[in-house]
């Protein structure tokens, strides 16, 4: 996968990520990277989480989108900028463009959430809805930006936008100079392009580690020739790009010591762990590194690695419906479904199994009609609170025991 440092340097260098630094420094937080006690007992290796959720619009976005906005010249600033995105990319250059006077317009499909829309116009940006899909807009957004000479800035494939994201490397080696390895999402590329040049430069060992989506294996695709389908409604939506990019693509395969593919499964609990640990909100791209580290934990023992938390922006119900099913994928929520007689006093005898138990009844579920039962059976369907695995495993063992047919309802 490796090329040549010649090859790689003439595409991007750490003199561009150390100019970058320079030039938004002051203006983007200088997050903390911190170390996991709790996660490393976990995961067997020495945890370093960089916090670039704790940026102003949670994301390390702001960095490459600032970078490529103090590059403009005096007519490009008064005429503005225009980028299709949906994402951390449109509000991180909607607040910085804001705050430098520069108009930003956003395209974004129409079928974008309202909370996503309303997020990029808080923080200044201009916001054109067009087209279904995220090609759509990036059609109309190149169109608008010939007709009204307006600057196009990528939100991942160029330049400028990936030396400001290798910014967020150069801050976890001054913070941690003796981290093994890198452990960092990938989507389009501009922050693994970013970070891996600065660091390979830093520390010529150091291990880059790129992580994707199951669901969006793109630059797998690209850097190992595989043809894996790449589609699907997964958690890490900032990662989701069916397409990488042509420049970070030529950039990481000089660079990446291999790429990893995480599933939904493991996202969630990720997100969950950062969240119930580090008492932090990762969405789920943010979450991919971690994600990677107990997906494959053999790869990362007694090494220390360095993970950054590279977004927070998730919908605060899909992070409740993360929690909960995290709970439920370790024994602590259960859906018991059971089959009764309907005669008086049926449910009471199963709330005394529950009661002697001490499982707590969140919810139940009668469905008389609707069954492959006989006229006085009935299916009850019981969400129950346990407080752990083996409470409930001897649960459903005592309903078994006293005759009572029990099946848990799995998570997909």
């Amino acid at each position: 996968m490796k090329q040549t440092a010649q090859t790689v340097a003439e595409q991007l260098t750490i003199a561009d990520v150390r100019a970058a630094a320079t030039r938004i420094d002051g203006a983007v937080v200088r997050t903390d990277c911190d170390y996991s006690r709790t996660l490393s007992q976990i995961t067997g290796a020495d945890i370093w989480l960089k916090f670039e959720n704790l940026q102003f619009t949670a994301a390390y976005k702001e960095r490459g989108a600032l970078n490529a906005l103090l590059h403009l010249n005096e007519e490009q600033r008064a005429r503005g900028v225009i980028a299709a995105s949906a994402g951390n990319h449109a509000q991180g250059l909607s607040y910085h463009g804001t705050r430098l006077h520069i108009p930003v317009t956003i395209v974004m499909p129409r079928t974008t959430p309202t909370v996503k829309v309303m997020q990029t116009e808080a923080v200044g940006g201009k916001v054109v809805l067009e087209g279904e899909t995220f090609d759509d807009a990036y059609a109309h957004a190149r169109a608008m930006e010939r007709q009204l000479g307006l600057t196009f800035i990528h939100p991942f494939d160029d330049p400028l936008v990936a030396a400001g994201q290798g910014t967020v490397a150069l801050e976890m080696l001054a913070d941690v100079p003796d981290l093994d390895m890198l452990v960092i999402p990938v989507g389009g590329g501009g922050l693994a392009s970013g970070m891996g040049t600065a660091a390979r430069a830093i520390n010529p060992q150091i291990g880059l580690i790129g992580v994707e989506a199951e669901l969006f294996p793109s630059m797998y695709n690209r850097l190992k020739g595989t043809d894996l389908p790449c589609g699907g409604d997964t958690l890490a939506e900032g990662i989701a790009v069916k397409e990488p990019g042509a420049f970070t693509s030529r950039v990481l395969a000089g660079l990446l010591d291999d790429i990893l593919l995480v599933s939904e499964a493991s996202l969630e609990g990720a997100v969950s762990l950062l969240l119930q640990i580090e008492k932090t909100v990762a969405e789920g791209a943010g979450a991919a590194g971690l994600a990677a580290v107990l997906a494959y934990p053999e790869l990362f023992k007694g090494r220390k690695v360095g993970i950054p938390i590279c977004g927070g922006n998730i919908d605060t119900r899909l992070l409740a419906n993360v929690l909960l099913r995290d709970l439920a994928r370790s024994g602590r929520l259960a859906r018991l479904r059971l089959t009764l007689q309907d005669r008086p006093g049926a449910l009471f005898k199963v709330m005394e199994e529950f009661n002697r138990h001490n499982v707590n009844i969140i919810e139940i579920y009668h469905q008389r009609i609707f069954t492959h039962l006989p006229a006085k059976g009935l299916i009850t369907d019981i969400e129950c609170e346990a407080r752990d695995k083996d409470q409930l495993d001897a649960l459903v063992a005592a309903l078994r025991a006293k005759g009572y047919e029990v099946d848990q309802v799995e998570l997909g």
